[in-house]
């Protein structure tokens, strides 16, 4: 089991604003400021944003995709929604999708330096 996450960003601030409001449909908050990190979490710091601001902007055919549990498809559409609205882009909208094993609904975004996130609901489990 992943017990956290790290997200490379050139402007702290500027992504730690960005995510405050892409994070808030899926109940994860800022918890923790450490200087060059800050992590968002439910009760623990699951995902830390590090500085790096000499990183070069991460190109839409490379780097990590990273998948968020969201409590409902609600959430998922907010959490695009909101994505978009902050400075972030469309790597996919909200809708279903057809996974491994079972079909699940969810929406892919990119943050400000590329970073390609997803939020997921799948109606047949619980979600944390």
């Amino acid at each position: 089991m992943i017990d956290h996450l790290s997200i490379a960003v050139r402007d702290l601030e500027r992504s730690a604003a960005f995510y405050a409001e892409v994070l808030a449909p899926l109940e994860l908050t800022r918890l923790v400021d450490r200087g060059d990190r800050i992590g968002f979490g439910k009760r623990y710091p699951e995902i830390w944003l590090n500085a790096r601001p000499e990183m070069a902007p991460i190109a839409a055919d490379i780097g990590a995709h990273i998948a968020l549990r969201a409590p409902s498809p609600e959430a998922v559409t907010a959490f695009h929604a909101t994505a978009l609205a902050s400075g972030g882009t469309c790597d996919g909208p909200p809708g279903p999708r057809k996974a491994s094993m079972t079909t699940y609904f969810g929406a892919f975004i990119r943050d400000p330096d590329g970073n390609r996130v997803e939020a997921v609901h799948f109606p047949r489990l619980t979600n944390p």
